[in-house]
């Protein structure tokens, strides 16, 4: 029997803003455990929050950019459950009435395009963080994060594979990383990820049990817990055993996943809305505005790219992932007015040096016109393609120096002269008669390594454009 994996994703998208969801405590991660807090995100009795009005804007930006239908009112609820990590022991989130619903994640896998359905989007705080003691059998409480603004996005169970949910995921952090509502980044928890996942036998409408998974902090921890459950799952129902309802952490060092708690249901949570806050009414002239504002989204830079610059898919789709990397090599082109040596350029040299670093674009010392500057002394013959990117460019890279300033100091002007050029290819052919013989014989390849011998003799000054005629010439004579 053949079975078909179903997965739906809750992902919660932790909001660049300064402050947290219900007080004015920093959201700024990595400061000294439960110093970023006060007597509202802790849970004090007789406190008041008071709801965040940029967090509510972050909302209303991801639900125009996803086409969710927005609620112009939705209603802050108590969702009770008790965890040390919770001061107040219940979340302020929302549930029967969230500020947006429907829309749609549009993946693109295996160069086919899918839309994955979402249920909502809602608005809530999230909890502290326990740190285990490995040494001692204690457990610490973190609460610097508890209130900190989160959206969650729920998806339909409509995604069928790892890969699939991986893509989704790609997307989403892609998207919110373009509004500039949340860093993306996972292993600071930024955006986090839990899956439902079930199994039913192909081309069966009925769902299986589903199950929960969590402890997923990365792309590949997605993937290898859905592969694992899905055959765990399968496993079972070929066995004839049941597949039980239930929550699951994946563990990194065995690639497994094992059970946690049992599955609560929405009752179980005792939702009801939250006295202490009154209800969220967003104007619709609030939502034309924040509209207006959005910027151009991947999936419309990537269009925009591939109609523009005539450049291959593979190539835009590196360039878009990040959108300072985007601009950057807009602003390049419109300095240096050719797309294809551009991108050419920022996706071997610039992406190299930034993934070595670790590094966005915006982190280093380049500038646009840096990167035409010294594109535009290869074009005019100053220096080679060679020593721009072996010599001159580390140099740029490191200090932000100008390339002609570079190559002034190093003195590495190109060498065109002819007369000059000619003695070092005929030196080079003397000492190498066996190569020149077997050149004249058929094999050709070998003009390569005459250029090469010249590039080494002239320390990589020698124009190879100059050097390719000469040799041409000298062999052919």
């Amino acid at each position: 029997m053949e079975f078909e994996a179903v997965i739906g994703l809750e992902v919660h998208v932790q909001l660049t803003t300064k402050t947290k969801m219900f007080c004015s405590c920093s959201t700024k991660f990595g400061n000294p455990p439960n110093t970023n807090v006060c007597p509202i995100c802790m849970g004090f009795p007789g406190v008041l929050p008071v709801i965040n009005k940029k967090a509510i804007e972050y909302a209303l930006k991801l639900a125009i950019a996803l086409g969710c239908k927005i609620n112009l009112r939705s209603v802050m609820a108590r969702k009770h459950y008790f965890y040390p990590d919770l001061p107040k022991g219940y979340q302020i989130s929302q549930y029967e009435l969230p500020i947006a619903e429907e829309g749609a994640v549009e993946i693109e896998i295996n160069g086919q395009r899918k839309k994955v359905n979402l249920v909502r989007i809602h608005m809530e705080e999230d909890a502290g963080k326990l740190i285990h003691d490995e040494k001692h059998p204690y457990s610490y409480v973190d609460f610097n994060r508890a209130g900190v603004p989160l959206l969650e996005i729920v998806s339909k169970p409509e995604i069928s594979s790892p890969e699939e949910a991986v893509a989704y995921l790609k997307t989403l952090r892609r998207i919110v990383r373009y509004l500039g509502i949340c860093d993306g980044n996972m292993e600071e928890g930024s955006l986090r990820c839990d899956a439902n996942v079930s199994v039913r036998p192909k081309g069966s409408s009925k769902f299986g049990t589903k199950v929960e998974l969590k402890n997923m902090n990365s792309f590949k921890h997605v993937e290898k817990a859905l592969s694992y459950e899905i055959k765990r799952q399968i496993g079972l129902l070929l066995e004839g055993k049941e597949v039980v309802q239930e929550t699951r952490l994946y563990d990194e060092a065995t690639q497994t996943t094992h059970p946690m708690r049992g599955k609560e249901e929405a009752h179980d949570y005792c939702y009801f809305p939250d006295p202490d806050l009154i209800e969220v009414k967003v104007p619709e002239s609030w939502v034309e505005q924040v509209a207006k504002e959005l910027p151009e989204l991947p999936s419309q830079k990537k269009d925009r790219f591939l109609k523009e610059y005539g450049l291959t898919e593979k190539e835009v789709d590196i360039l878009i992932e990040e959108k300072d990397f985007a601009d950057f090599f807009e602003s390049t082109v419109k300095l240096y007015g050719n797309p294809k040596p551009v991108a050419n350029f920022l996706l071997t040299e610039v992406l190299r040096y930034l993934n070595r670093d670790h590094k966005l674009i915006g982190e280093t010392k380049l500038t646009p016109e840096l990167i035409s500057e010294l594109l535009t002394l290869v074009d005019k013959g100053v220096i080679s393609i060679t020593t721009a990117k072996q010599q001159v460019f580390p140099e740029v890279y490191e200090s932000g120096t100008s390339p002609k300033k570079v190559v002034e100091e190093k003195g590495l002007v190109q060498e065109s002269s002819e007369d000059k050029l000619r003695a070092v290819c005929e030196e080079v052919l003397k000492e190498n008669p066996a190569e020149v013989e077997k050149y004249k014989k058929g094999k050709k390849g070998l003009l390569g390594f005459f250029v090469g011998q010249v590039m080494k003799k002239t320390r990589g000054k020698a124009n190879p454009k100059v050097v390719n005629q000469i040799l041409q010439k000298l062999l052919e004579s």
